[in-house]
């Protein structure tokens, strides 16, 4: 009897602290007070914060996004030898479509692309460096895939640019077909999937593979005449092609792809709130370019009727609660999108600008374009 009694008032006070519980607890869609620093409407879509005032919602003070703020810049894993992607200029500066996202992480966090601390990197370099908190992000041309997700210690994000594996050859070689290039020297990155995927598409062509861990010595034994073919993605190929001593022309890359080969960034495991910042602003870029919001007019839209565009620049918004400004709790100012758009412009124009039809490499959008125009490129809503 005396258990039973026991057991009953159990039950009673576990309610009772079940339902306090309940009562302090907000819940995202269900508005509250000016005090509680978060409001919701229907019209914006999830939460807001009033206008005037900025928001810290998310962040736990002890995370790298802390870190990254007290260090007062993010330290970006790179490549510096891919013309189009990660190049180190001849006048010390950085070009290229991944510094371009390293400096979009930066105005995000700071208002400021250039608060970023580049660290080259070599493909076995890449994930120590970012196991051992060296690096904050790696975005360095670097293949999504299922060992590298679960057996490096990372967690891959967005894909940034979707590409596939190639061959480059001398133009005056006669090869025109991977099978072309039975019994030659093939030039390889070691520690890369170009490795592997070369074994595995030429499994039944005799070739002989010389591995190189940076891409300068790399093509330096091409241009010696030490390999017949360079394989890599077909991205970096052209990059090198761009940019190859003797001019493009001298260079084909055969038509065949033989592998998939989607390229973004990466982060170290452990910090949602660090991979969900890095995630969003690749997908910020994305929205912008379906939105039409570009570097040059951001500032034109401070008057847009547009509910999407007022929540992803952070404008003002009015409802039945009051004037406010979207926050997707991410620990950021709200108006941070506008600040990355601004510095970098939206993903067609960083597209453009370092690997576009316009630019050295000369590449189409193909894969790389909007999901309304037929590519690959989404980004889930900002709401």
């Amino acid at each position: 009897m005396k258990l039973r009694l026991i057991a009953a008032l159990a039950a009673v006070f576990l309610l009772a602290a079940c339902t306090q519980a309940a009562d302090t607890t907000t819940t995202v869609g269900t508005p509250t007070t000016a005090d509680g620093g978060v409001t919701t409407t229907a019209d914006t879509g999830g939460s807001t914060v009033p206008a005037g005032e900025t928001t810290t919602t998310g962040a736990t003070g002890d995370g790298l996004l802390a870190e990254v703020q007290a260090r007062g810049s993010v330290r970006c894993g790179i490549n510096e030898a891919v013309p189009g992607f990660g190049f180190l200029e001849a006048d010390g500066t950085r070009s290229g479509f991944d510094i371009d996202f390293c400096r979009a992480v930066a105005a995000a966090i700071f208002g400021d692309p250039e608060a970023v601390e580049f660290v080259p990197l070599t493909a076995q370099q890449r994930f120590t460096a970012l196991q051992a908190g060296e690096i904050d992000v790696l975005i360095r041309n670097t293949t999504y895939t299922a060992s590298r997700d679960g057996g490096e210690g990372a967690t891959f994000l967005s894909t940034t640019f979707y590409d596939g594996q190639g061959m480059m050859v001398r133009a005056d070689s006669g090869f025109t077909v991977l099978e072309d290039l039975a019994n030659t020297a093939i030039c390889v990155l070691s520690g890369t999937t170009t490795e592997l995927n070369l074994a595995t598409r030429f499994v039944d062509i005799p070739y002989e593979p010389l591995t190189f861990e940076e891409n300068d010595v790399l093509q330096e034994a091409f241009v010696a005449g030490q390999c017949d073919g360079w394989t890599s993605d077909k991205s970096q190929l052209a990059g090198v092609r761009s940019a190859f001593p003797e001019g493009p022309d001298a260079l084909v890359i055969l038509e065949e792809t033989f592998s998939k080969e989607p390229l973004g960034p990466a982060v170290r495991d452990g910090d949602s709130q660090w991979a969900q910042i890095v995630d969003w602003v690749v997908n910020v870029t994305i929205i912008a370019e379906e939105l039409g919001i570009e570097s040059g007019n951001v500032d034109t839209f401070a008057d847009t009727e547009n509910l999407e565009i007022r929540r992803l620049l952070g404008l003002e918004i009015e409802s039945d609660e009051g004037v406010a400004v979207f926050n997707a709790g991410l620990g950021l100012d709200p108006g941070w999108p506008a600040d990355v758009i601004t510095a970098v412009g939206n993903y067609g124009e960083i597209f453009n600008r370092n690997v576009g039809p316009d630019s050295p490499l000369g590449l189409e959008r193909e894969l790389n374009a909007l999901w309304t125009e037929g590519g690959l490129i989404y980004a889930p809503p900002f709401r």
